[in-house]
């Protein structure tokens, strides 16, 4: 089935990302979220960043315009029927996937490929709640979506090769580096490397170690990261960061390297997200 038209189901971050790429590479997309502000943000978000492409001269204008106009935002979950793939971004909350899945199951056509963005959730318990669970699979971009260039695509337990093969091909259209986790299991294969990294970051500060600066020109410098671990995570939300270590905690039987260190929970606590709150490590 030739893709032609893309649901992206969520307007936020990711979401939006998802859209521009897909609207770069000649699809027309549906961008959905559940409040018309959350769509225009969305959309706002998009214009800031082709603009910035102007700017710099790595498009012109009337690319730019084609492009946002290949995307049709919208509150209505009906604009998603005539769609040929659907990628889900909406927040990690593990039941709102499942109610989002069951739906887009009953509204999309038969032989649509349902793909959910999540960064580290069971692909099998998701296709669980729809009849299609050969046609759901992990598709994993990570943030700034038009940046970054790698995309995990996760098999669940009923993930058939046509579906893997399909979802590859698409992220490759897009630019993007390919990687197949084979087996479902929580993180996947860079969040599970990663929220290490982050907790132990985090235990070097509270334990008086050294500080955050230190710690994030270390890793830079020591390891030649792009970004120190809390950079990474104001950038890409303080919150996920805990909510993932929880699940890490749960899933994987409840050992204590995944224990969320307790200054990680007085952020949380304390509103301090990162930037999309204005505030995190690095206010």
């Amino acid at each position: 089935m030739e893709i032609k038209k893309i649901g992206v189901v969520g307007a936020g971050t990711m979401g939006n990302g998802i859209a521009q790429v897909a609207a770069q590479i000649g699809c027309d997309v549906v961008m959905r979220d559940i409040e018309m502000r959350f769509v225009e943000g969305g959309m706002k978000n998009i214009e800031t960043f082709l603009s910035r492409s102007v700017e710099k001269g790595k498009m012109d204008a009337t690319e730019k315009d084609t492009i946002i106009g290949r995307i049709k935002g919208t509150i209505d979950m009906d604009e998603l029927k005539d769609v040929d793939f659907v990628v889900e971004a909406v927040i990690e909350d593990l039941d709102l996937k499942k109610s989002v899945f069951k739906q887009l199951d009953e509204l999309c056509k038969p032989d649509v490929i349902l793909a959910t963005n999540t960064s580290s959730m069971s692909i099998t318990e998701i296709a669980a709640s729809t009849k299609r669970p050969d046609k759901v699979c992990g598709m994993h971009f990570f943030n700034p979506v038009p940046l970054m260039r790698l995309v995990e695509i996760i098999r669940g337990y009923s993930t058939s090769d046509d579906t893997v093969n399909t979802t590859t091909e698409l992220a490759q259209k897009m630019g993007k580096t390919t990687v197949e986790v084979k087996k479902d299991s929580p993180g996947f294969i860079v969040n599970r490397i990663m929220i290490p990294h982050m907790i132990e970051a985090i235990k070097i500060v509270e334990e008086g170690i050294a500080s955050i600066e230190d710690v994030d020109k270390a890793v830079k410098n020591g390891l030649n990261y792009p970004m120190g671990p809390f950079e990474l995570m104001d950038l890409t939300g303080i919150d996920i960061a805990y909510f993932v270590t929880q699940y890490f905690f749960n899933e994987l039987n409840k050992e204590n390297k995944w224990v969320a260190p307790n200054l990680l929970k007085t952020m949380v606590r304390a509103g301090k997200f990162g930037k999309k709150t204005g505030g995190g490590w690095y206010s």
